[in-house]
């Protein structure tokens, strides 16, 4: 059984629509791509917000669908 890690894929999007429990739904830069984004534990710690509109980086589940906001930018 391969249990080698995954690659993380970082990418860059802007928030389209803030949803309940700290989701949001994100449109990735360059494609028309929406996906279901959460916060990252650090950026839930440290209080930081994220508002509809903002650029944000992601990394993206190898799997697809979801994803974890890391940075505002």
């Amino acid at each position: 059984m391969d249990t080698a890690p995954q690659p993380k894929i970082s990418v860059t999007g802007t928030v389209t629509e803030a949803l309940p429990d700290t989701l949001f739904r994100v449109m990735i830069e360059g494609t028309d791509t929406v996906v279901l984004a959460y916060l990252a534990g650090k950026m839930r710690m440290n209080r930081i917000r994220v508002l509809v509109g903002d650029r944000v980086e992601l990394i993206q589940d190898p799997y697809g669908g979801r994803a974890r906001i890391i940075r505002r930018l």
